[in-house]
């Protein structure tokens, strides 16, 4: 028992690296995108071009986070299926 509690600490430490990693690169990406859409922003030279440039990021960003949340998601479900497959196979062993 002692063998699959640490087989699934060491799966769901694994995991949780993955997800701290994936939230730090988006939390990047999304921080320099906003930047860079500030500044497209600010340098506009008219207000329909401005009205462009924000509803090209909003569209960009919305259409990030969707994805994002989808990918985080699936790393927590994996992240599930992992700490609870040392079990599962002990489960398959006793009741044989």
């Amino acid at each position: 028992m002692m063998d699959h509690s640490l087989k699934s600490y060491a799966a769901m430490t694994k995991g949780m690296q993955a997800i701290a990693t994936e939230a730090t690169d988006y939390s990047k990406k999304s921080y320099e995108e906003s930047v860079a859409a500030f500044e497209k922003l600010a340098s506009a030279k008219s207000v329909e071009t401005a009205m462009a440039v924000q509803t090209d990021y909003m569209k960009s960003a919305y259409e990030s986070f969707v994805a994002e949340a989808t990918k985080m998601g699936e790393l927590y479900t994996d992240l599930a299926k992992e700490v609870y497959k040392p079990f599962e196979t002990a489960m398959a062993s006793a009741t044989k």
